[in-house]
């Protein structure tokens, strides 16, 4: 086992949680509601800024505990933003005001 904290802190600014949890009930989940074509909008939005896994990495979770039927759940973290009703048409929106229209604000939360 090797303890990676100090790399990854250095490393990354921030870690973007699109939740894809799918689960058969009356009630709404993400992944039923566009999480995949979210998450493949995330990525596209910051490899096209040169920022995907260098500054900022994205990843799958289950629930986050903001289910709709409107979109899905982002959580950014470290910087404990919390977004639902998420859909592909509203991430650059939702990532310009995060990092900037050209990511250069990572780092930095208060210049975006």
């Amino acid at each position: 086992m090797n303890e990676r904290t100090e790399r990854q802190r250095e490393r990354l600014d921030a870690h973007v949680f699109v939740c894809t949890n799918a689960r058969e009930s009356a009630h709404a989940s993400c992944g039923t509601v566009g999480a995949e074509e979210t998450v493949v909008a995330v990525k596209d939005w910051l490899r096209e800024r040169d920022a995907f896994w260098t500054a900022v990495s994205v990843g799958t979770t289950s629930c986050l505990g903001l289910c709709s039927e409107d979109g899905v759940a982002i959580t950014i973290q470290p910087r404990n933003t919390w977004y639902s009703d998420v859909t592909p048409e509203d991430v650059p929106e939702l990532l310009a005001a995060e990092f900037g229209p050209a990511a250069d604000c990572i780092g930095d939360p208060d210049d975006s």
